[in-house]
């Protein structure tokens, strides 16, 4: 992948400091734990959308299964757990 985008942010030179010296301390150029942390943000970003995504649509299910009045109470419940 081409690393031809540059990208500027704004921080406490003290957070900067201990950022810097922590990269040296694992040997990493700082530049490549940036890159590292901004695609775990990103993945993790695009994980969370998606679960929220899934949790949306089973809600939308149990909603439209409610409305057609395909429901069982408790007692109808707890008998096919216990005939189970």
């Amino acid at each position: 992948m081409s690393k031809e985008a540059v990208f500027n942010m704004k921080l406490e030179p003290e957070l900067r400091d201990a950022f810097m010296a922590e990269a040296q301390a694992s040997h990493r150029p700082a530049s490549q734990v940036v890159r590292e942390l901004m695609r775990e943000f990103v993945d993790r970003q695009q994980k969370a959308r998606d679960y929220e995504s899934f949790l949306r649509a089973k809600v939308d299910t149990a909603r439209a299964q409610i409305a057609a009045g395909h429901v069982a109470d408790s007692a109808a419940v707890e008998g096919r757990a216990a005939s189970s």
